[in-house]
């Protein structure tokens, strides 16, 4: 059960910190953290990664609540068995991560990103991310490594 704790715990940390931002930050406002490597700034995102379907947001909503309800059942099925901690931590990661982004696109029609990274190429540090995000992708790595486990 602490795979669904896992879960629990990345969808309030991210929830929160979505939510002081989008209280205390108004967007395009930037500021500078960890030695100037990240920069903090609020972003309403309404498609995908990288504003992928933007034009058509409720087909996001409909994609990733169908996506996430498959990785739900495959990891409530995952749970009964004995073993396989990496691959239960990385789907609780993208459980956690994606019903987070979820909330924001079901209740606010976005979902609110917040940092980048500093990047001497412009296109790079473009790209807004949230910790969701991060759980997503560091889950998903987890998965294509452990899933022979």
């Amino acid at each position: 059960m602490i795979y669904i704790l896992i879960a629990a715990v990345v969808f309030t940390l991210d929830f929160f910190v979505k939510r002081r931002i989008d209280r205390e930050r108004e967007p395009g406002e930037e500021s500078l953290i960890l030695k100037d490597r990240v920069i903090i700034r609020k972003y309403y995102n309404q498609g995908a990664m990288l504003e992928f379907l933007a034009k058509w947001p409720r087909l996001v909503q409909v994609f990733c609540g169908a996506a996430l309800t498959v990785i739900c059942v495959l990891f409530l099925f995952l749970l009964r068995e004995k073993g396989s901690r990496g691959l239960k931590l990385g789907l609780a990661l993208i459980l956690g991560g994606g019903a987070s982004n979820l909330c924001d696109r079901l209740t606010k029609g976005h979902v609110v990103d917040y940092f980048s990274f500093k990047s001497r190429f412009p296109r790079l540090q473009r790209i807004i991310f949230n910790l969701s995000d991060m759980f997503i992708f560091l889950g998903s790595l987890l998965v294509a490594v452990f899933h022979r486990e």
